[in-house]
């Protein structure tokens, strides 16, 4: 198969399936409800399936490296599949319990592990295999047609739990995730050349890559005051009589905005330098959490959050470009895990402590509070990293006129 087939079928795969999972987290929280009556136990299988990644760094370490072909990435979306369809069959038979949603979260969030990365991997493999610099514009393809399915999904999974096909959607993510599999069967990755060699971890595969972690402090800072963006804007809502309408104008302007980022990405991405745009995009996102406490209306919330989306976009492949230009194999397999790791635990923690601060705090002065240390943060790290910069410069330099001094000096 040639680099381009293998990139469209790896792009569409994760495309679609990534579109079922927006559609199908409309219907989810609605089938465990009807069916258990506990409004606790919606949120059950996506919680654990989070513990998982958030452990992977400890227990993925081989596995990881192990989904290095489309075959092994098919076998993975099979125990996803498998997983997916344990909560509609489980309903069809009247029997979905709390015990059952666990165990679904637990296998989806271990498959969620391995093939999120893995996915990933493959296809910077495949741009290597295509051209210069290919790698960072299909993980930018990849980013976009995420962030397109965030647009379009959940209207569309609206539309069909309005018909009556709230369990069907379940099935047809399953479907869909399997076929994702199938469809990077014969895709084949970057193996290790020394098999068997100590698999890298993702700290190890940091050293002599701190560009790479400076793009993670920014980014993991956006992450962690993300609920200040859902859960403020749904609190506010709520509070003005209004529910629903300030998070569906942040949502729908962040999603267009990240849609137009993700082309204006794949225009620029060979002339930008990664690590000031990627600490620049989340300074500007920051700004615009404050705006949007500073001046909360719908038609303020829609315009912030379309400029938030178009610059976190830049920001993102900016990292990417870092990964992909530094690394490879088994090294990229690990630092595009632990990048998840790193969105998915300040995620976590940021919506852990997002409820109590809100209600501290209100709604309006955390999204202000978490733009002022979204901006800060972002800001630090291009100071920080623009010094190191300096620092390694002058080292450089003196060490040069040292060996000139030793080179130049007469022997006696």
């Amino acid at each position: 198969m040639t680099a381009r087939r293998d990139a469209v079928f790896l792009l569409a795969g994760g495309g679609f399936a990534d579109l079922a999972f927006r559609i199908a987290q409309i219907a989810l929280p609605l089938v465990v409800l009807q069916e258990t009556g506990s409004v606790a136990a919606t949120g059950l299988a996506g919680g654990a399936a989070g513990v998982p990644v958030l452990l992977s760094p400890w227990w993925a370490r081989r596995a990881r490296q192990w989904v290095d072909t489309g075959s092994r990435l098919a076998m993975v979306a099979a125990v996803q599949a498998v997983a997916l369809a344990m909560v509609p069959a489980a309903a069809a038979l009247g029997q979905l319990h709390v015990e059952l949603l666990i165990l679904s979260g637990l296998l989806l969030g271990c498959g969620d592990a391995l093939s999120n990365a893995g996915r990933s991997a493959l296809l910077a493999d495949t741009g290597d295999r295509w051209g210069p610099d290919k790698a960072v514009v299909l993980l930018t393809w990849q980013d976009g047609f995420r962030r397109l399915g965030m647009v379009v999904g959940p209207p569309i999974g609206a539309l069909a739990v309005a018909g009556g096909l709230t369990n069907t959607l379940l099935w047809i993510e399953a479907a869909t995730v399997l076929g994702a599999g199938l469809l990077a069967v014969g895709v084949v990755g970057e193996r290790s050349q020394h098999p068997d060699s100590a698999m890298p971890s993702i700290r190890g595969s940091l050293v002599g890559r701190p560009d790479v972690l400076y793009g993670w402090i920014a980014r993991g800072t956006g992450c962690l005051t993300w609920f200040a963006f859902t859960l403020g804007l749904s609190v506010v809502g709520a509070e003005r009589g209004q529910p629903g309408v300030y998070l569906a104008a942040g949502m729908s302007g962040y999603g267009v905005g990240s849609v137009v980022g993700t082309f204006l990405t794949l225009a620029v991405i060979k002339r930008i330098a990664p690590v000031p745009c990627a600490a620049l995009s989340w300074a500007v996102l920051g700004l615009c959490w404050t705006g949007m406490g500073l001046w909360t209306t719908p038609v303020a919330i829609a315009g912030l959050a379309c400029l938030a989306g178009l610059t976190v976009a830049l920001g993102i492949a900016a990292i990417s470009m870092l990964i992909t230009r530094s690394s490879a194999g088994p090294e990229r397999r690990a630092l595009l895990s632990g990048q998840s790791v790193v969105v998915n635990a300040s995620s976590s923690a940021g919506m852990l402590i997002g409820g109590p601060l809100i209600a501290a705090a209100g709604a309006e002065n955390t999204l202000v509070g978490a733009g002022v240390l979204t901006t800060v943060v972002a800001l630090g790290v291009l100071v920080r990293r623009n010094q190191a910069v300096r620092d390694n410069a002058r080292r450089a330099t003196a060490e040069q006129v040292r060996q000139d001094g030793a080179v130049v000096r007469p022997h006696g």
